[in-house]
């Protein structure tokens, strides 16, 4: 099995990358690692997003300025200078729909939209409230040395809700189809647009071209094992 593993320079947050910082990684991390290993594939950077965004006190997201200038010449420099696919955008998923057609503008490799499918799924009318409630009771009792001063309960539950899924996950898979129904419909219209405005649509021939698919095999968990 091939994994294609990334790096990641900077701090998701803080201040924007640069190219040097890029390239001394880069060389740095080659001379460590050696010419034996075929080495990173792609490298996130910072150019003005968090994770998951920045929760509000009343709960929306706070608006971010994205460098579209430094994600092309990252992704110039990672492609041309040391033949990775190019840079990665993370903390993606919560910015404005009318921005998203503008990363395959500048050629970015790979960009990370984990949160803003969460949010789709938990803030469904169909998603239960009371399972809502539950995780949050959940986040109060086994969190709260994650909340910071001044958090509003609304930021707090957005913030850690995320490691609410393991948890509750028998809950979640049976949920009642019509519900399930109704969150797959939502999930797959937000697919759809994505993979429109980032120009992924029609690539199965490319993706078939260069990614040789091998079977993995695996031994199937036996049921009521761990119960013996």
């Amino acid at each position: 099995v091939t994994i294609s593993v990334g790096g990641e320079i900077g701090e998701v947050g803080k201040d924007n990358s640069t190219v040097e910082e890029l390239t001394e990684y880069i060389e740095g991390f080659r001379e460590i690692v050696g010419s034996d290993f075929t080495g990173v594939s792609k490298v996130s950077v910072q150019t003005g997003t968090t994770h998951g965004g920045i929760p509000l006190a009343d709960g929306t997201i706070a608006s971010v300025a994205i460098d579209f200038d430094t994600l092309r010449d990252l992704s110039e420099v990672a492609r041309d200078k040391f033949g990775m696919a190019g840079a990665v955008q993370h903390g993606a998923s919560t910015l404005p729909d009318d921005l998203f057609h503008r990363f395959p503008a500048v050629e970015t490799a790979e960009i990370h939209l984990a949160t803003g499918f969460q949010n789709i799924i938990m803030d469904h009318e169909s998603f239960p409230g009371s399972l809502v409630d539950e995780m949050k009771a959940y986040a109060d009792a086994e969190l709260a040395d994650e909340r910071k001063d001044g958090e509003t309960d609304i930021q707090f539950f957005y913030k850690t809700r995320k490691k609410a899924w393991g948890p509750f996950k028998r809950q979640v898979w049976d949920l009642p189809e019509a519900t399930r129904a109704d969150l797959a419909g939502a999930l797959e219209a937000k697919f759809v647009f994505l993979i429109n405005q980032l120009q992924a649509q029609n690539t199965r021939d490319s993706v078939l071209k260069h990614v040789i698919q091998k079977p993995v095999e695996i031994e199937p968990p036996v049921l009521g094992a761990a119960a013996r």
